[in-house]
């Protein structure tokens, strides 16, 4: 006997990848958390590493660590946001057995139960603490990088 079960993360029954929006505001919301989810981390990356780049080809070879410590921070940036775009897969997905701990929550603008569009916004605790976390350090190596060179000088 084959059990065959049904894919897991699907959205009105269609699998992430093969869903059509059926009007504005259902592509809408679903652009927006797109933005939202996989836009912002890649874009802080894409600045960072333009930014080493910058540091790299332009200036003195005495502020090259600076330009690799900005491209290590867009490199780390950019493992973070692979990871948050794979936690936003659940949220492109219809209620689930957690959605009693979301029916107790506070509503919010949006949330009046009249449409709903997946799962309700929220945010990734872990993936922000983790950027905070990488950034924090390499500000501190950069403001080292930067007192060294002070001294130094």
């Amino acid at each position: 006997m084959d059990n065959v079960l049904p894919p897991r993360r699907t959205y009105r029954g269609h699998r992430r990848y093969s869903f059509v929006a059926s009007d504005v505001n259902e592509l809408q919301e679903i652009r927006a958390r797109q933005r939202t989810f996989h836009g912002a981390y890649s874009r802080t990356a894409l600045g960072s590493l333009g930014y080493s780049l910058t540091i790299l080809r332009l200036f003195d070879p005495e502020f090259h660590r600076i330009g690799l410590l900005f491209a290590v921070l867009g490199a780390l940036l950019f493992i973070l946001a692979f990871f948050r775009s794979r936690h936003s897969t659940h949220d492109f997905a219809d209620r689930h057995k957690e959605a009693h701990l979301y029916d107790q929550a506070i509503k919010t603008k949006g949330q009046d139960g009249t449409r709903i569009f997946g799962r309700p916004f929220v945010t990734a605790g872990w993936i922000v603490v983790q950027v905070t976390v990488v950034v924090a350090a390499v500000e501190i190596a950069l403001l080292v990088l930067i007192l060294r060179y002070r001294i130094s000088t």
